[in-house]
């Protein structure tokens, strides 16, 4: 590089130095001023090595403009580097923040206009961890953003909030490892939350947020239960939990992966213990039937019928045989789906945790059940349920009569049976049910057939036949039951209707759902209202008028290793005194689970500050239910199917007006980490190809960088050896992969409004996509070709004038046209969540307003209109920048003119003597005349007709023009 030829330019707003330092590239010499603020330079660029390539930005003072290159190199490592910027979102994006911040712009007053249509829209709350934002959790957010802005310009009362989900374990086992209050880091972590957020210019009304954590909020999620206390919906009793004496706590199923706790790994176990438990089974039916009201995803919808799980069958009592085959008085009760098969169940399985299994087990295999029911202590229902896991199980030594059939068959404990499902056991019908057959194979125990298929089609051998059928070997004349050549059906309709009628069983209705376990042996919790009298053990609500009952502070949170909660330790807090009887009486020292404060929390953010009851029923009259509800699949199942069943209850009440609580859920997919390449390698550490690697057996794998990296067809391989293919995978964002992207870094180097687009750009909103750090750079060559088009270029010291390049003239027809399509597609595409469509149409309209001459007002402001729900601190700027003093945000929405949408012109064939020779675009209604001089004048067509004598031409408008030529005055050879 030639120093000695650097041209001199100012810096962009840099005052009179004396003496200043300068940035040099290869186009131009920058000064520098040493009393630069931060905000001039992104952070995340400093010092970056792969910045200073491309921008050849090198730090060097004015002395020593003629250096050698070694020194520049030198010097340039103790230098900022200047960032070259599309547009100054830096300067823009604080602006608008604080000017909405300071107006409380997006602010829903707590008495708005009822006669406005509302838009509800809201996140499902986020729980605010010490990790703060990476940039697959801005997705749903700005999704919602794009909607919430787009509601308000169009006219709509919008009720948009965030607040924070910040009781549970997480900050509980900081608290512990660390010795700081739990308050304290959740606090910190909030704030670091809503900072972030605030960040990306996300339209809130931070005037209703709120929090879990405190009392003003968990005063009526205790109300809550003492509603269900009063309605019998919230009850004690002993059941069988996932306790992890580690955590000191009970974990919730999906708490527990592989027999350990999913945080801290450590080991859990099966164990009865008292529990509060919220009866969810008595709203099974109206959970069930109201999912086909609701404008969910079908995926969300069936997932909630199959938890739910209801099914109609029988329960039949077994009765158990002593050792010299004589019936007692003991009876295993099962339930089953198919009474139909009963002739078929050569075995029974009741759960390790069965009630009678101590009763019924021999005395030689009392050992061996004893241990097994061991091991299953430590599996958590959804490991044994798992299809794919191998079938476990040990013979209980003793049998049960099949009542139809009269025979002995055995009985076994196994834990693919679960305690809480049914009874507890199952007849095993091996023939005609898979997991049974699996089970039958692997034990020999006998396997009959019962079931033919309806087609009379044999059924693959070694395998089981679930469908339905004709019964056959279904016969058992002593006991009166011959349902031999019946259907299925009419089968199952015989062995219920003979079960009731001998007292061996009767119809039944039985759902998977259990149960809701609603208590927790940990401190940062909302401590439930109840009271225990000292002499009875009597249980008490908690008067409402006492309501919050708030927790202690604590300053010692360890499990106390008896299963005793942390807050058995606040002793001066437990004991109390009953104020009906004034006895001495101690308060419960469970807490609820975190689940809690998120089931209802969408009601309180129409009424925040309401101290005296949950929500005000105008306004919830109003704003319910919510109208578009928006976050991640994972929560499909419990946490909306808690909030449907809170509802209900609520419902049920009188406390809301409606059946639902959401109107419409949208899943929006995950964004991946960045794609990784991985190389295998063989024991001798040479590369081998992907695709060979199965077949060597053992290999091993090496992280390759992008750099090394080259796509050859559908494949990535080796630069340097194209015969080794890459395996090339993108994984979830997680700390521990190290593929998290910071959204603090995104907005520093390309500005919130480019990772707003992009995040809606990448793909369908609701599937799930790879991110890719040089895919925003698209994006925000498309947020500074708008900025470029409307505010025109840097001036000659580096700064952008103030105001703008359009002009006062009226649009042409192209240009409404434009315009007006745009607009179309935009607001179409917004309405249906297909986010990236609608970007794709604002740019198409961006590259058409590059080939005019002028660029109308009109046009210009219509389009920032549009891009306003999107890219809102760049439409603010340039709104400004057009003249208007107030914000956009709640300027009215464009409106696509028909008018406009109507295609104006055809494409009209033409032939010379019969044969399509070409075509010509005309307008719509054009004369015989024009189009013939359109076609003179087109470069193919006009080498048939210049000079040519023309016998007739026909014309057909909008379809064809057809020109006869006169032949007989055509030199031969003239017509190819």
């Amino acid at each position: 590089m030639n120093l000695t030829h650097t041209k001199l330019q100012p810096f962009p707003h840099s005052p009179p130095l004396t003496h200043p330092t300068f940035l040099f590239s290869s186009r131009s010499l920058l000064p520098f001023p040493r009393n630069l603020k931060p905000a001039h330079v992104s952070p995340s660029f400093l010092y970056k090595k792969h910045t200073l390539l491309r921008y050849g930005c090198f730090g060097v003072s004015r002395s020593r403009t003629r250096s050698s290159i070694s020194e520049v190199e030198e010097e340039q490592k103790q230098k900022p580097v200047l960032v070259k910027r599309a547009y100054p979102f830096d300067e823009i994006e604080p602006k608008w923040q604080r000017y909405w911040e300071q107006n409380r712009t997006f602010r829903t007053p707590n008495d708005v206009d009822t006669s406005k249509p509302k838009f509800y829209v809201l996140d499902m709350f986020p729980y605010p961890s010490g990790a703060g934002l990476h940039v697959g959790h801005p997705l749903g957010y700005t999704a919602t953003d794009v909607l919430a802005r787009f509601k308000r310009m169009q006219g709509y009362n919008v009720l948009h909030p965030m607040g924070w989900d910040a009781f549970g374990l997480p900050a509980e086992q900081y608290a512990i490892e660390t010795g700081t209050h739990p308050k304290l880091t959740t606090l910190r972590n909030i704030n670091r939350f809503r900072s972030q957020l605030k960040s990306l210019g996300f339209s809130y009304d931070w005037d209703r947020e709120i929090s879990t954590i405190e009392p003003e909020y968990y005063k009526w999620t205790q109300w809550i239960f003492l509603q269900l206390l009063k309605r019998g919906l919230a009850y004690q009793a002993e059941v069988p939990v996932n306790w992890c004496p580690a955590l000191g706590t009970v974990l919730a199923n999906e708490e527990v992966v592989d027999g350990v706790s999913e945080r801290g790994g450590h080991p859990v176990i099966r164990k009865p213990m008292r529990q509060w438990m919220l009866k969810i089974t008595a709203y099974a039916d109206r959970l069930l039937e109201d999912l086909d009201e609701l404008d969910w995803p079908e995926s969300i919808k069936e997932m909630q019928r199959n938890w739910i799980g209801r099914s109609e069958g029988a329960e039949v009592e077994f009765c158990v045989l002593d050792s010299d085959g004589m019936e007692t008085d003991m009876k295993i009760t099962v339930y089953t789906t198919r009474p139909d098969t009963i002739f078929g169940a050569t075995y029974l399985v009741v759960a390790p945790e069965y009630t009678l299994l101590s009763s019924i087990v021999s005395t030689e295999q009392r050992e061996s059940v004893e241990g097994y029911q061991d091991i299953a202590s430590r599996k958590s229902d959804l490991e044994r349920t798992e299809l794919q896991k191998e079938k476990t199980g040990v013979f209980s030594g003793c049998y049960a009569k099949n009542p139809t059939s009269g025979e002995p068959i055995p009985i076994w404990v196994a834990d693919y049976v679960l305690g809480g499902y049914g009874t507890g056991a199952i007849m095993a019908v091996p023939a005609h049910d898979a997991r049974d057959h699996e089970f039958a194979s692997k034990f020999n125990i006998p396997i009959k057939w019962v079931v033919t298929p309806n087609n009379g089609s044999c059924v693959e051998s070694g395998k089981a036949y679930s469908g339905e059928g004709i019964i056959v070997n279904s016969s058992n004349l002593k006991v009166g039951l011959d349902i031999n050549g019946l259907s299925s059906k009419e089968a199952a309709y015989k062995v219920i209707e003979w079960a009731e009628k001998v007292g061996k069983g009767k119809k039944k209705v039985n759902y998977k759902l259990r149960d809701w376990l609603f208590a927790r042996q940990r401190y940062w919790g909302e401590p439930i209202p109840v009271i225990f009298l000292e002499d009875s053990g009597e249980s008490l609500p908690v008067l409402e008028s006492e309501l919050p009952l708030t927790l202690p502070e604590l300053d010692d949170f360890t499990p106390s290793g008896t299963g005793e909660p942390p807050l058995s330790k606040a002793v001066s807090w437990i004991k109390t005194i009953d104020p009906s009887s004034g006895k001495p009486a101690t308060r419960e020292t469970n807490t609820m689970p975190q689940w809690a404060g998120s089931c209802w929390y969408y009601l309180r953010f129409m009424d925040p500050k309401n101290s005296n009851e949950l929500v005000d029923k105008e306004k919830e009259k109003y704003w319910s239910p919510v109208d578009v509800y928006v976050g991640g699949a994972e929560h499909a199942v419990l946490h909306l199917l808690y909030s449907r069943f809170w509802h209900k209850v609520l419902y049920d009440i009188g406390v809301v007006s409606t059946k639902e609580p959401f109107k419409c859920v949208i899943n929006q997919g995950i964004i991946l980490g960045e794609v990784q390449y991985t190389a295998c390698k063989d024991t001798y550490g040479n590369y081998i190809s992907a695709d060979s690697a199965d077949d060597l057996g053992e290999y091993l794998q090496e992280i390759i960088p992008e750099e090394r990296v080259v796509k050859s067809g559908e494949f990535f391989v080796l630069k340097d050896n194209p015969n080794i293919r890459l395996i090339a995978r993108a994984h979830k964002m997680s700390k521990s992969r190290g593929n998290v992207v910071n959204p603090d870094d995104v907005v520093s180097e390309y500005g919130a409004d480019s990772l707003r687009l992009y995040e809606m750009f990448m793909g369908p909103f609701r599937d799930s996509k790879t991110w890719n750090t040089s895919g925003i750079e698209g994006v925000h060559r498309f947020l500074g070709r708008t900025w470029r088009l409307i505010v025109g270029s840097p001036l000659h010291h580096g700064a952008f004038r103030d105001g703008t390049l359009v002009t006062d003239e009226e649009p042409t027809t192209e240009q409404l046209r434009t315009l007006h399509k745009c607009i179309a597609k935009v607001t179409e595409e917004t309405e249906g969540t297909r986010f990236n469509t609608g970007i794709s149409a604002m740019m198409e309209f961006i590259n058409a307003a590059y080939k005019w001459d002028k660029q109308p007002k009109a046009i210009i402001e219509a389009f920032v209109l549009l891009l306003s729900p999107y890219a809102p601190h760049m439409a603010e700027e340039l709104w400004s920048r057009l003249g208007h003093p107030d914000s956009i945000a709640y300027k009215a929405f464009p409106k696509a003119d028909p008018a406009y949408l109507k295609e104006s012109t055809v494409v009209l064939p033409v032939q010379i003597n019969g044969k399509t020779r070409g075509t010509i675009q005309v307008e719509k209604g054009c004369s015989e005349e024009d189009a013939f001089t359109l076609a003179s004048q087109d470069e193919k067509l006009s080498k048939y007709l210049n000079g040519k004598p023309i016998k007739k031409r026909i014309f057909v408008p909008g379809k064809i023009l057809n020109v006869i030529l006169d032949r007989q005055n055509v030199k031969a050879g003239s017509i190819q």
